[in-house]
């Protein structure tokens, strides 16, 4: 039976840590996680467990974060349980072996394939802002890749780090699954183990600390951080859906979330519409105000709070919007502010709350000159405009995504990550198994085979022009890097530039380099 009370946050004891991870290990060289069906099974039982605890993780965003239901929906609870079913349903598919393409008929033979190999035991450090998907999202995909994971919740969440034991304990097999509650010192006992992959989701400075940690070890790190992400709005951009668009994601979660923009750079033309249009869509979106709205969060905790306001204190702007806060109640209001520089500090830093800074600017150049002054490569870019703004703008600069007339859109089965600054390596949908398994290339040599594959072994005395004959690649390029037009017996006798040799191919390689033959 699910109870609908959350207990206070228990701390693992840290002598626990290792024994527990001892304990995965052992179980994934027992090679129990291999097989597809149990793995499906643990999904499945995953599922019904966020199922059966909908109103439990709803309650505890709330308490957590004031999270309103709707969002929890959409963001959480609704999100994960499609994530298993779209994962579950393709999952065979996925872990299938592959033909290996793209290899001449020479190695044909040997039957080339790729197998999908679980790394290991993964280590999962999740993230506040939005505790059930940033930390049961890639559970899901080192479960469905086949590997024993210890899983760390966020401990500024903790509510919602409980209910994901509790959702967890319930599910899945614990010699092969674990939670790891705790803090600093907790985290630090994780990270100075061996872990075969190590998948984090938070800022950069603790990306940093992970990165290191992973290092000595040389263990592989996917890195899910934020970053400094600009909206980008020409001339050409309707007004009103670039402020009910850009504000509806600012204000989700109270701002805290990597993929919203964290400044505006608005074409001067049409930035006093735009302000206007920015007050309009608050005076829709929020009625009576959003102190007094079910359906705008809170602050996750008192530092984040300083934090913020120190951005909007010491900002040389202008505050066009908003601005009134209430420490008590952790309620930082929607709040617009005009800056003249990408040095002021409502934008040298990711904002991670409901602040939205507009920077002017001349024109799309000084825009994307602008953009790509700021020191962090963003996670995602938003321009608004026309297709021709929009392209040009995609096409001169760098992101780990983008939404066009958007922001903070993802489809959720499309693979999403960082570049740079904003992370690296990226996971939903397939790419969540992908991330969490070896892609081994496997070959079966034949005994009948020997005859040809003979030519390897010693003694070497006159076997280099027959190797070279028949493994050589002829170049279909001159040596000015232009392409040599490929003529049709040549095509048909080397496959296109493959190992055959045939007359027609050396004529053809003769006639754009003349040396070839003395050469040889």
């Amino acid at each position: 039976m699910v109870t609908s009370e959350i207990p206070p946050l228990q701390f693992t004891p840290t002598e626990e840590i290792q024994e527990r991870i001892s304990t995965l290990r052992k179980t994934f060289f027992e090679h129990k996680t291999r097989d597809v069906e149990f793995r499906l099974v643990q999904l499945r039982k995953l599922y019904w467990a966020v199922k059966d605890r909908s109103q439990l993780i709803a309650n505890a965003l709330a308490k957590d974060l004031n999270r309103p239901e709707f969002e929890t929906v959409v963001a959480e609870s609704g999100w994960l349980e499609n994530d298993i079913v779209f994962v579950t349903r393709n999952l065979h598919k996925w872990a299938k072996d592959e033909k290996a393409e793209d290899i001449d008929l020479t190695w044909k033979f040997m039957n080339p394939k790729i197998r999908k190999d679980p790394l290991g035991c993964v280590l999962v450090i999740g993230a506040f802002n939005y505790p059930f998907q940033l930390t049961l999202g890639p559970v899901i995909g080192a479960i469905a890749a086949g590997n024993t994971v210890v899983i760390k919740p966020s401990e500024n969440a903790p509510a919602s780090a409980v209910v994901i034991q509790q959702i967890c304990e319930a599910a899945l097999d614990p010699s092969c699954y674990t939670v790891i509650q705790g803090g600093v010192s907790e985290s630090q006992a994780l990270l100075a183990e061996r872990w075969d992959k190590i998948f984090f989701t938070g800022g950069a400075s603790v990306g940093r600390i992970v990165a290191k940690a992973a290092a000595p070890h040389l263990t592989p790190v996917v890195l899910e951080l934020g970053g400094i992400n600009p909206a980008i709005i020409t001339k050409n951009a309707n007004p009103r859906l670039v402020a009910r668009r850009l504000l509806w994601s600012k204000l989700m979660n109270a701002g805290q979330i990597c993929t919203s923009q964290n400044y505006l750079l608005v074409d001067r033309e049409i930035l006093p519409l735009v302000i206007q249009e920015f007050k309009n869509a608050y005076n829709e979106f929020y009625p009576q105000g959003a102190k007094a709205s079910p359906d705008y969060s809170r602050i996750i905790n008192e530092n984040a709070f300083h934090r913020l306001k120190a951005m909007i204190d010491n900002s040389k702007g202008k505050i066009l919007m908003g601005g009134t806060m209430d420490e008590k109640e952790l309620f930082i209001e929607p709040t617009i502010v005009q800056v003249d520089s990408t040095d002021d500090s409502m934008i040298v830093q990711e904002s991670f709350g409901p602040l939205i800074p507009i920077l002017p600017v001349d024109n799309i150049d000084e825009a994307i000159r602008t953009a790509n002054a700021v020191m962090s490569t963003p996670l995602g870019i938003y321009p608004f405009g026309n297709k021709a703004d929009v392209e040009k703008i995609l096409s001169s600069t760098r992101s780990g995504g983008a939404a066009v007339n958007d922001s903070a859109l993802h489809i959720p089965t499309l693979p999403f990550g960082g570049v740079g600054e904003s992370g690296n390596g990226a996971y939903r949908g397939r790419a969540s198994f992908e991330a969490f398994i070896h892609r081994r290339p496997i070959t079966t040599s034949p005994s009948w085979l020997e005859a040809i594959l003979s030519i390897r072994y010693p003694p070497y005395a006159g076997k280099t022009k027959t190797f070279k004959a028949a493994s050589t690649l002829l170049p279909d390029f001159d040596r000015d890097g232009q392409k040599v037009t490929l003529g049709w017996l040549r095509y048909i006798f080397t496959l296109g530039g493959g190992s055959a040799k045939a007359g027609a191919s050396r004529a053809a390689i003769v006639a754009a380099d003349p040396d070839t033959d003395r050469k040889e």
